[in-house]
């Protein structure tokens, strides 16, 4: 299974984001297909592009709860100064690509910034 953790601008567009999706996929050499759940934090729950995209790729839009992403922080591999101050964790992204997969996962891309957008990828070792 593999979760792309999201975080963006306010009012970044479905575009943009697809843009970073598209991106990490491209770097993890896998199909945008293979992606299973999109995830992002409660400080992105309203964010309209999140909803378009999530609508989009009929994909499940998983909200992470502040502990969630606070236990996922440990294996998060970069700092964002402005993810830190919005979100108080390292990289949103990372965290919540990490949760959304299970305990048991591992980034397979680091955050990467596109158009505004940010987005990390993890997989799932419980079923590899």
């Amino acid at each position: 299974m593999i979760a792309a953790g999201l975080g963006c601008r306010k009012g970044t567009s479905a575009e943009a984001l697809l843009s970073a999706l598209a991106a990490a996929c491209s770097q993890a050499g896998i199909s945008r297909e293979s992606v299973s759940v999109l995830a992002t934090g409660e400080i992105k729950r309203h964010e309209p592009g999140l909803i378009q995209l999530a609508e989009r790729l009929r994909l499940p839009l998983r909200i992470i709860d502040e502990a969630s992403l606070k236990g996922a922080e440990g294996r998060t591999k970069t700092v964002s100064k402005h993810s830190l101050a919005q979100t108080a964790t390292p990289s949103l992204s990372e965290a919540a690509a990490l949760a959304a997969a299970g305990e048991a996962s591992e980034l397979i891309v680091a955050r990467l910034v596109a158009d505004g957008a940010t987005c990390a990828l993890a997989r799932s070792k419980d079923h590899s």
